[in-house]
C-alpha cells in the first residue's frame, strides 16, 4: 500500500505536525496517524507495517489500532 499520488505527506512547521495535502485542502495528523503513513511507500504489507511500528515504538499489541487507520485512510482515499 502507498499514498495515492495527488496525496503528499509533509512535516509543516507552521502545524508542528505532519499533514496530508491534497488539491482541495489540507489535513493535520496526529503522530501516531503520521508514523503508519510514512511508512505506507509500497515496500510493507499490513502485517510488516504493523511489525515495523511494534519495533520502532517498543509497542504490542496495536495491529487492532493500525488496522482500522489504514481501512479509515482507504475510504478517505489516501491509499492505493
Amino acid at each position: 500500500m502507498r499514498l495515492r499520488s495527488h496525496f503528499r505527506l509533509q512535516w509543516e512547521e507552521a502545524q508542528n505536525a505532519y499533514v496530508m495535502l491534497y488539491p482541495e485542502g489540507m489535513v493535520k495528523l496526529n503522530q501516531s496517524a503520521a508514523e503508519i503513513l510514512k511508512r505506507c511507500d509500497g515496500t510493507r504489507d499490513i502485517d510488516m507495517l504493523i511489525a515495523d511500528l511494534e519495533k520502532a515504538f517498543d509497542a504490542t499489541g496495536i495491529g487492532g489500532e493500525v488496522r482500522a487507520f489504514v481501512t479509515e485512510a482507504r475510504t478517505r482515499g489516501w491509499l492505493e
